[in-house]
């Protein structure tokens, strides 16, 4: 019985520490005023593992109210799909948006939609998008946090990154 006790116990605090790097956009909220120089930390070409593979993006330095990137998950040689986008300065705030593409460059969005995540919060080492997180843990080093919804069940993935 103590050992059912303490396995649901273990269960109940993981599932509430789940998506504690990751923040919504409130429901009629505003994003805080912030600008491209506060996550240009973000620049540079990172390598990670994922879903049984390489990752590596690719971060401009800000230019032109934007920082691009590029995402792409290399596994077993072979391109799986990729991400374009970007941080954009809009007004007095962030956006970051996104598209994926196969490994053809078919779009996964329609021709005219991006995915767009409204800045939440921005402190030092963080900046919080609706369901997207970036953690600076070192000039060398960062996590990106993602919101991923699969069979209406919510998943926070942690995507581990070392400058290169």
């Amino acid at each position: 019985m103590k050992i059912l006790a303490l396995i649901i116990a273990i269960v109940f605090l993981s599932s509430c520490n789940a998506q504690q790097n990751i923040l919504k956009f409130p429901e009629n909220g505003k994003s805080p005023k912030a600008n491209l120089n506060q996550v240009s930390w973000i620049e540079g070409r990172w390598l990670g593992e994922a879903f049984g593979g390489i990752t590596e993006e690719i971060w401009s330095p800000p230019l032109g109210d934007s920082m691009m990137f590029s995402f792409k998950l290399v596994s077993e040689g072979k391109v799986v799909f990729y991400e374009f986008g970007g941080i954009r300065q809009v007004d007095d705030t962030l956006i970051f948006q996104l598209k994926h593409f196969e490994n053809d460059f078919k779009g996964w969005e329609e021709k005219d939609e991006t995915i767009d995540a409204k800045l939440v919060k921005i402190e030092d080492n963080r900046a919080y998008f609706d369901g997207f997180t970036f953690e600076k843990i070192s000039d060398s080093e960062i996590n990106i946090y993602v919101e991923m919804e699969e069979k209406s069940k919510t998943e926070e993935l942690k995507f581990n990154y070392k400058k290169q």
